[in-house]
């Protein structure tokens, strides 16, 4: 039977990452158990909560894939890849459709796991020569025995920019999330530095130029492997003139009339609360 222990992950959960584990072999803790990108979970009285076990053969599930994420709440942290089906009571769901249901220090740790998990998947051989990598003992890295070739987890670097023209932030509408208005984000390209890609990202997507941008917060972002970094900017000439391959529509909107937003885990919401905490008292519901 799959245990969960949902005191595991409260509002103030410990965890310290970890290449090796501590604690001796056969030692009980939060396992993170992924069928492709879903992970296992069980909601109860409104929050999610991941199997408790020593390893996957405890819960019946063959696991290809095992590694330790790290320690949470002074037990071992692991994440598993497997093809089986779910036990009774629980279900595979998407990170994204957890938003609502998974508490934030959860959603970090899952999310470092689901990365983990996928960055092992397409390095199990060498992207030089082919053969069948290790695992580097003393790093995160993968290994190539014959030409010594090192695979270390990948990162993507992206930016996301809060666009503001006095008491109105710039907020758009994207073809792959029509649903919601968010604010501008885009990929780090090779030889670009942070600053120049928030120009240019707000340039290509809406036309305007901005200026003064400056630096906000990150959040790892698992989809697959992002490191999202925020800025806020100031508009410095120019109209939304959306384009069409990125972008649905796009406009400026006042603190107190906001679309539909992004979800609170998101670094999105954070630079829309903050410039909402700016021009009135309370951030949206």
């Amino acid at each position: 039977m799959v245990e969960a222990r949902a005191s595991c992950y409260c509002a103030d959960v410990r965890f310290q990452p970890e290449i090796a584990s501590r604690h001796p072999p056969g030692t009980p803790g939060p396992l993170f158990v992924f069928k492709g990108s879903d992970l296992l979970v069980r909601v109860n009285d409104g929050l999610a909560e991941v199997p408790v076990a020593a390893d996957p053969a405890s819960l019946g599930f063959t696991a290809p894939v095992v590694l330790h994420v790290g320690n949470a709440d002074g037990a071992p942290c692991r994440a598993a890849e497997i093809a089986g089906d779910a036990p009774d009571g629980w279900n595979f769901a998407g990170l994204r459709s957890l938003f609502s249901v998974l508490p934030e220090p959860l959603f970090r740790v899952a999310g470092r796991a689901l990365m983990l998990v996928e960055w092992e998947r397409t390095n199990r051989f060498c992207g030089r020569c082919g053969t069948p990598t290790r695992a580097k003992e003393g790093e995160r890295a993968r290994e190539c025995p014959a030409c010594g070739e090192l695979a270390y987890p990948k990162i993507s670097p992206a930016i996301i920019v809060a666009v503001t023209r006095g008491d109105r932030i710039m907020l758009a509408r994207h073809h792959r999330f029509p649903q919601r208005f968010t604010v501008i984000a885009g990929y780090v390209e090779p030889g670009e530095t942070l600053e120049e890609c928030v120009h240019r990202e707000v340039r290509e997507e809406t036309g305007i130029e901005i200026c003064e941008p400056r630096y906000f917060a990150n959040q790892p972002w698992p989809f697959p492997h992002s490191l999202m970094v925020a800025f806020t900017a100031e508009h410095l000439s120019g109209e939304i003139r959306v384009e069409p391959s990125e972008l649905i529509e796009g406009g400026w909107f006042a603190a107190d009339a906001l679309p539909t937003v992004p979800d609170k885990v998101t670094i999105a919401r954070r630079l829309i609360d903050a410039f909402v905490a700016a021009h009135r008292r309370s951030p949206p519901g």
